[in-house]
């Protein structure tokens, strides 16, 4: 029957992905350009921490899909997070944000870090009012919310906006099930036949391949850390759901390392065969674990292009002294 499987997915190359446990990623729709664009300027934008060194992008690098390639992200005065950073690209596909679910959509998350003392360290009303004495943002803020007497509430609602275009459309495996029959590698194909075999997509289905339910991390296996991370137990007060994360996106997940939410995993292979044993009791070939990471590979996506943006300056600009001969 494997075979026979193997054999369908190698000769009907988008067949349809109703029928398959992942549906493709579509580009971003962009409804108001301005609010895109001035939550740009807030995602990079460092006057919103304390110290004003540190920037949404600071953990969630455009550059390097989304993460910091860090165990734990640095904070305020070097402190070290308790947690390993998610990509940020295509977070507006997860049904609530953060490992343990505490916000529940991409305006809720933008707000926490600004105020955590581990992160950017600043309070909400402080970072409001850095960014009313520059000009700029008032101009900006009036033209997309009709108000210069903006809050944080109109803050994160234009990071929000602009997180919502981050998504990374056209994965070699996107464009084989939208019928693309040379998207994909042979090995590839038999990788992703595997991860429907062995059950991964009993959790990493959907358009993010996850992000859309939570799991404890050592379903079969006890998984040994020592992370302090409690998970959504921490955020409900419910022991029996102490260890249960999100389970995160593998869209990109060749560019997202180090893995898992204590950042414990650097090679993409060995984290499939320990997710394989400690969540499915499964225990890869090294040849299964090749195929499945060839597999991963072709979820790369499109990367976001951005173009930095230019910043408010800190005071109003002003005609330079005329130097006379």
């Amino acid at each position: 029957m494997r075979k026979y499987c193997l054999l369908v997915a190698l000769i009907l190359p988008g067949a349809g992905w109703a029928n398959e446990p992942i549906q493709p990623v579509e580009p971003a729709k962009v409804t108001n350009q301005e609010k895109v664009e001035l939550g740009k300027m807030l995602f990079f934008e460092p006057r919103l921490s304390k110290s004003g060194a540190i920037s949404c992008n600071s953990c969630h690098n455009l550059a390097t899909g989304g993460v910091d390639n860090q165990v734990s992200s640095l904070g305020h005065k070097w402190k070290v997070g308790p947690i390993n950073s998610p990509t940020v690209l295509n977070s507006s596909l997860n049904f609530v944000q953060f490992w343990d679910g505490r916000a529940k959509d991409l305006k809720e998350q933008a707000a926490g870090p600004i105020a955590n003392p581990l992160e950017m360290a600043f309070t909400h009303n402080l970072a409001v009012e850095t960014l009313h004495t520059l000009p700029g943002y008032r101009t900006r803020f009036s033209a997309v919310y009709g108000k210069d007497n903006f809050g944080i509430d109109e803050v994160t609602d234009a990071i929000a906006a602009f997180e919502e275009t981050l998504v990374t459309p056209n994965a070699p495996f996107d464009r084989w099930l939208k019928g693309d029959s040379k998207a994909l590698t042979a090995q590839q194909l038999k990788g992703y036949e595997l991860f429907k075999a062995k059950g991964c997509t009993a959790c990493h289905n959907g358009v993010a391949i996850g992000g859309n339910s939570y799991q404890k991390m050592g379903l079969v296996k006890s998984y040994k850390t020592d992370n302090p991370a409690q998970g959504r137990g921490a955020v409900t007060g419910e022991k029996q759901f102490i260890g249960w994360f999100k389970v995160p996106t593998l869209r990109n997940i060749e560019l997202t390392y180090p893995y898992f939410h204590d950042g414990a995993v650097w090679d993409l292979k060995e984290a499939v065969q320990i997710m394989a044993d400690i969540q499915l009791g499964q225990r890869l070939t090294d040849q299964e674990a090749e195929d499945m990471t060839a597999y991963l590979k072709s979820l790369t996506g499109e990367q976001p292009q951005i173009v930095l943006p230019q910043l408010p300056p800190s005071q109003p600009d002003t005609p330079k002294p005329e130097v006379k001969s």
